[in-house]
């Protein structure tokens, strides 16, 4: 299983050991989104950065959608099928199945960046300072990470 972290809010008084790692997790501005596995490592540093990001676990299509509308590669250009027959998968679809169900790692394919820049999203957050089981948008939120996201692309009607 793979988990889509998003950060929420900013960098002002953010503690070092927080920034030190957001910045390891790639999460170096507000809307980046990074898909990570689900390890110990990775839940010790969600719950260092709690208060700044959001989480849940990410679903096939909702991964296939950020690859095909937020993919960016190396020279920061769309993610398409010409770089994806330098991997080893043959479509979209696979690729977005291995990693929402942990078998890749982003790092692991040649090319695609590991981070995906996404809009704010349509309606806003909940709120950038309440825990999002106190009706704001932080901390972990299970299968509606895949509600935030997909209004967060700009493709998705």
């Amino acid at each position: 299983m793979s988990w889509a972290v998003v950060r929420v809010r900013g960098s002002v008084n953010v503690k070092p050991k927080i920034k030190e790692t957001m910045k390891l997790m790639r999460l170096n501005r507000v809307n980046h989104c990074v898909i990570i596995p689900e390890n110990d490592t990775y839940i010790g540093m969600l719950k260092i950065i709690k208060d700044y990001v959001t989480w849940g676990e990410v679903d096939v299509e909702t991964t296939e959608l950020m690859l095909e509308s937020s993919g960016k590669t190396s020279g920061n250009s769309t993610f398409t099928k010409a770089e994806l027959k330098e991997t080893s998968f043959k479509t979209m679809k696979t690729l977005a199945k291995n990693l929402s169900e942990g078998k890749v790692v982003m790092r692991d394919i040649p090319g695609l960046k590991p981070v995906f820049r996404l809009h704010p999203p349509r309606k806003g957050y909940e709120g950038i300072k309440r825990s999002f089981k106190e009706g704001g948008a932080l901390g972990y939120r299970g299968e509606k990470i895949n509600q935030l996201i997909r209004r967060m692309q700009y493709a998705q009607a």
